[in-house]
């Protein structure tokens, strides 16, 4: 992944999906918005204590730097569940869908900014080039746990058509291991084999773990049939680096929102 920057927009691009030719996106990262501190400044979420019309302002900002309008740039209210929205056809208000509670979105419209907020949590997008539907999924341990990303491509494969075998995906930057420690009931949570439990953690202590949430989805995203080559996994740990990205936890939760984004181009 690299570095970029389009407009005023400082962001991380895959490459993966960038070669496919057929979306816009991208990990946005913290500068060149208008928000004030703790929110400084490219603050995108909606669900924080930040002036609502800088956070309208850091959108309009986004959407206009990639060619689209802020009406037509698509989130969601994120509960740390599997729900998933799902737009299959043009829509004159996306509005409406701001408030509705649920984890990811997919959609087959093109020019249709979807994606997710985070401040430590998982950041997925998807791509599938053949039948070009995209989807941006939130994958905190809850919903890494309860399998949002099985969810995501089952959804593709049985309303789209798509085939594993075809989709790109790219994990965005979150919290790492090194610095996100957990306890028993988060792994009887995630329910798994004490092997996989051990691919994914390193003791902390009894009953303490530091848990991989990069890995655990990226096991999964494989899990489902994307080749290992067609994912792509961003190194950085969001709360090792205050001067790229919000953190939750490293911020003591009064902070802003990066946003996980993608849009399929119009044909």
């Amino acid at each position: 992944m690299q570095l970029k920057k389009k407009g005023k927009i400082h962001y991380l691009a895959s490459d993966l999906l960038d070669d496919a030719k057929v979306s816009v996106q991208g990990f946005t990262t913290r500068h060149e918005g208008v928000s004030r501190a703790p929110y400084n400044s490219l603050n995108l979420g909606l669900n924080t204590l930040d002036a609502p019309s800088s956070v309208e302002g850091n959108r309009s900002l986004l959407a206009r730097a990639f060619g689209t309008q802020v009406n037509r740039l698509l989130t969601v209210n994120q509960v740390h569940g599997t729900d998933i929205l799902v737009i299959d056809a043009p829509n004159p208000d996306y509005g409406h869908f701001l408030r509705l509670d649920c984890d990811g979105i997919i959609t087959n419209q093109p020019g249709v900014m979807i994606g997710v907020g985070v401040a430590d949590c998982v950041p997925i997008l998807l791509l599938d080039p053949v039948q070009r539907v995209i989807a941006a999924l939130h994958a905190g341990w809850k919903g890494t746990a309860q399998g949002i990303c099985t969810k995501g491509i089952q959804s593709l494969m049985n309303i789209f058509g798509s085939q594993p075998s075809d989709i790109l995906a790219t994990i965005g930057p979150a919290i790492g291991s090194c610095c996100y420690e957990v306890d028993a009931p988060v792994r009887d949570a995630f329910g798994c084999s004490d092997e996989e439990w051990n691919a994914i953690t390193r003791p902390a202590g009894i009953d303490r773990w530091q848990l991989n949430l990069k890995e655990a989805n990226r096991r999964r995203l494989v899990a489902q049939g994307i080749p290992e080559s067609q994912v792509q996994v961003a190194g950085h740990c969001v709360s090792c680096s205050p001067e790229l990205f919000f953190s939750y936890r490293r911020d003591g939760g009064e902070t802003g929102r990066q946003l996980g984004f993608i849009m399929l181009a119009e044909m």
